[in-house]
């Protein structure tokens, strides 16, 4: 019998396992009892992620998938409170270089554009919450977005209400060296954060609230191909919450945000494996 061809989802977990050797090492400490590694459990909580399913659910998967165990040479499978005592061990800082390294096979040209969507940081139905008059706060999300390739370059969380004007500057400082083009809405409409674009050699293309003739003036002067490509950043924030849910599944706040991040990363390995299989498929 011929040899079965890989799957999309074994392409993905031997993607994952690819950027998990660069990004972390095997193990976190010399104290390990060695039974699992650190890549290990990253690829399992990308791969939880991309199915949208529950610790137990992998746990049932993994047990049913052996050419996926074979690509995370897994000799065992854990118990589902492996994997989620994992995820509490696993810092910030980690999933925040998994989100680098997951843009090097991604062809980034430097026009980004920056935009904030909401997250339900819990998964109820608005039936339920409409009928008991519960009110859910929701996680703001700010996505800053490569217009190319649909990547994402960084994620800001917060569980308050900032103005759109104060978290912008943090994200274009923390990514200068990756932005050449900074495209925003009218939510952006802020001197000082133009006067820090240009500090950094950034190109703000952001519109100008309409107050007097002059800043409608000013808005039709944009270069509106580039400026339009803001709105893949509304393409992204549909396609995470479409693929991986618009809701948090996790209770405490912290693990919330490692769960955004975590999201940003697995859609960013979907991207690589797009464009990849869109190279081979050109005549």
């Amino acid at each position: 019998m011929d040899a079965l061809s890989k799957s999309q989802l074994l392409r993905f977990v031997e993607r994952a396992m690819v950027l998990a050797r660069r990004a972390v090492a095997r193990f976190s400490t010399r104290y390990s009892r060695k039974r699992f590694t650190l890549r290990q459990r990253v690829v399992s909580l990308c791969l939880k992620v991309k199915k949208t399913i529950t610790y137990r659910d992998l746990v049932d998967e993994l047990i049913e998938m052996p050419r996926i165990r074979d690509a995370l040479n897994l000799n065992l499978i854990p118990a589902p409170t492996t994997r989620c005592k994992a995820f509490d061990r696993l810092e910030m800082a980690v999933w925040r270089v998994l989100l680098n390294v997951s843009l090097a096979d991604l062809p980034v040209n430097g026009v980004t554009g920056i935009d904030a969507s909401g997250f339900e940081r819990a998964h109820t139905s608005a039936h339920y919450t409409k009928r008991t008059n519960l009110t859910i706060q929701q996680l703001k999300t700010t996505l800053l977005v490569d217009t190319a390739t649909n990547a994402v370059l960084d994620i800001h969380v917060t569980t308050t209400r900032k103005h759109d004007t104060q978290i912008a500057p943090q994200v274009a400082k923390r990514n200068a060296a990756s932005i050449a083009v900074l495209t925003g809405d009218k939510g952006y409409d802020d001197q000082k954060l133009r006067r820090l674009a240009r500090d950094h050699d950034i190109r703000p293309l952001i519109k100008h609230r309409e107050f007097t003739p002059l800043h409608k003036a000013w808005n039709t002067r944009l270069d509106s191909d580039l400026y339009h490509r803001r709105n893949m950043n509304e393409t992204v924030n549909a396609a995470i919450k479409l693929r991986f849910g618009a809701f948090v599944r996790s209770r405490r706040w912290w693990k919330q945000f490692r769960e955004l991040v975590l999201k940003c990363v697995v859609h960013n390995l979907e991207r690589s494996l797009a464009i990849s299989r869109d190279k081979c498929e050109c005549p």
